[in-house]
């Protein structure tokens, strides 16, 4: 049996609707139950940022997770498949999307919850910066002069621009990746590559 571990929310819909796709029959969760049980499957329902964790510790032979927790975690594991769905960016953010004027200051005051993705990505700009690691809410921090400028992951813009702010520059694009434990594709290869070839398949047909 291959246990798979998915995001909550949108991500995870897609893809069991996908599985009903390439393999008939419907897959569903119950209300509130974070497992689901059905033919050769175990679908595991995880927070997003856990993943990884999940699929690195065994607990789980493959994953569901974006490309954004993959480079911000610099997960061990094997990135099988680009899904194609569950598409966002990783944008600087600044109020009213003004451009950063880095010769103004020593040091770049940035609000994310993204440390590693941030730090890599001024430091190839040579840019030194605090950051500030805040849980949520990161676009209240320059509002509130916490941070000159936020990284977040971004989708519609719907929220920064409600709260004044814009991206004015791009990281990455993100999406969903499949992914695999290392040695669950070595013990289960021929089911994780049936899984593989399937979802590709599908992915090719609605392009």
């Amino acid at each position: 049996m291959l246990k798979i571990a998915l995001p909550k929310g949108r991500i995870a819909k897609e893809t069991l609707n996908a599985f009903s796709q390439i393999f008939g029959g419907s897959f569903e969760f119950e209300d509130r139950k974070l497992k689901l049980v059905k033919d050769d499957f175990e679908f595991l329902m995880v927070r997003n940022q856990d993943i990884d964790t999940y699929v690195m510790g065994g607990a789980a032979d493959l994953g569901v997770v974006g490309l954004d927790v993959l480079e911000e975690h610099g997960s061990d594991v094997l990135r099988l498949l680009d899904l194609d769905l569950g598409h966002c960016k990783v944008c600087v953010g600044t109020i009213g999307g003004e451009q950063i004027d880095y010769n103004k200051t020593s040091e770049l005051r940035v609000a994310t919850s993204l440390d590693n993705i941030t730090q890599k990505y001024f430091s190839a700009k040579a840019v030194p910066v605090k950051i500030i690691h805040l849980y949520g809410s990161v676009e209240l921090a320059p509002l509130v002069n916490l941070a000159d400028c936020i990284v977040d992951i971004v989708e519609t813009g719907d929220t920064m621009r409600q709260n004044g702010l814009a991206p004015c520059e791009e990281i990455m694009k993100s999406s969903a990746y499949l992914i695999a434990n290392k040695l669950s594709f070595v013990s289960k290869k021929a089911e994780i590559l049936e899984i593989y070839s399937k979802l590709e398949a599908l992915i090719k047909a609605g392009k």
